[in-house]
């Protein structure tokens, strides 16, 4: 059985057709996807369900180009996250607490994205999914509600996938490339408790739901495209350093996400006057804007306040470093082993406070050293997670 897409990678790549295995574990339930979406939705799909299994929580994640934006597990909202996403909500299923943090890691790489639930998609999340710019959801079952709800989006052209929950793929996948075939054994090492059981630092102790949080930010890197690097907190993904041939490139990128999904929070952020007339993503794009104060131009200053009712006072270097430090628990990964003490260097000014690490780099004493420095806890976990 084959599912016609709309088209390849690019919409010049025509035909294009997904192939289903018999007995098909997808169903097409609306829409026409293309290559891209359905590589989203695999990969998105595959992350959630680890997530849900590996926590026993209702699981998210927001994918874009092939790549987590976010993703999480079913946690209560508290009021500045709340208000950092200009949402009021407080009576959400655990599907939609799971993706509204999930997309609420990086709301600016989450905008056009592929949805995936690990739980049946009710009318709570449903509710959610309309409100916001997203082109696909795929998750294991719909209510009837819900279903209703989600195909009166985009006009009726919203994409809707459903998955079996119990499907197994073949232990050996195989990829075509250039007209030669690789194979390989899929990646089914599980992301437990029982990896982090090699502390290398000075500290050693990390609390039970900080150590979730830490299975959280290494799982996502199981569908992350190599080199990357990943910062939780609180059950979710604060930022994602993806693709990257530096290491340490991946690490500035992820803190620097990360920075950014505190200092929204803050209370000068969210103190901002909008003008009336604006939608959420044109204030998210303030927000963005405000948080980089010094680094704007005069015309791109003025276009920012434009949008608002009165003028900001900006967050001092002072205070942001004294916000980003009262966050406690804050979790770094990595896909493989840290070369540099940099990396440390950059994850301390972030506040990270627990690291995973592959180990068996010539450098892994220095690393570690630096980590002792900030009294931070490391892991060597062993355990490679490339994607390419």
């Amino acid at each position: 059985m084959k599912i016609d897409l709309k088209y390849g990678c690019n919409p010049h790549q025509k035909p294009a057709h997904l192939l289903l295995p018999d007995p098909a574990p997808l169903t097409l339930v609306n829409g026409v996807p293309s290559y891209i979406n359905i590589l989203d939705a695999l990969g998105a799909w595959q992350l959630a369900r680890e997530l849900k299994t590996a926590t026993g929580s209702a699981a998210a994640a927001s994918f874009k180009h092939t790549s987590p934006a976010g993703a999480a597990i079913a946690r209560p909202l508290n009021d500045a996250f709340l208000a950092s996403q200009f949402l009021t909500d407080r009576d959400l299923s655990p599907a939609a607490l799971a993706y509204i943090r999930a997309r609420g890691g990086d709301r600016m790489s989450s905008f056009g994205d592929v949805a995936a639930v690990s739980d049946i998609v009710d009318e709570s999340l449903a509710l959610v999914l309309k409100r916001e710019v997203c082109d696909l959801i795929i998750a294991p079952g719909f209510t009837p509600v819900a279903l209703r709800m989600l195909k009166e989006k985009k006009k009726g052209a919203f994409l809707i996938l459903q998955i079996d929950g119990d499907y197994q793929p073949p232990k050996m996948e195989s990829r075509d490339l250039f007209g030669f075939s690789l194979q390989q054994f899929r990646n089914e090492t599980p992301i437990t408790a029982e990896l982090f059981a090699n502390p290398v630092t000075t500290r050693q102790n990390v609390p039970t739901d900080v150590l979730e949080t830490l299975i959280v930010a290494t799982i996502a890197l199981k569908y992350t495209q190599s080199n990357s690097v990943s910062v939780a907190y609180d059950g979710q993904l604060i930022g994602v350093g993806a693709g990257q041939q530096s290491r340490v490139h991946c690490t500035r990128l992820a803190c620097d996400k990360a920075d950014k999904w505190f200092l929204q929070q803050h209370a000068k952020t969210r103190g901002l006057t909008f003008k009336p007339e604006l939608k959420r993503p044109d204030k998210a794009n303030i927000v963005d804007q405000y948080l980089l104060w010094n680094q704007l131009s005069e015309p791109e200053r003025a276009q920012m306040l434009s949008g608002l009712s009165q003028k900001p006072e900006p967050i001092t270097p002072e205070e942001k470093t004294e916000w980003i430090g009262s966050f406690v628990g804050v979790c770094l990964s990595s896909d493989a082993f840290i070369p540099f003490r940099d990396n440390i260097d950059r994850a301390n000014r972030s506040h990270v406070q627990v690291i995973a690490q592959a180990g068996g780099s010539l450098r892994d004493q220095d690393v570690t050293d630096a980590a002792d420095e900030y009294g931070m806890v490391m892991f060597h976990t062993g355990l490679r997670l490339f994607l390419h």
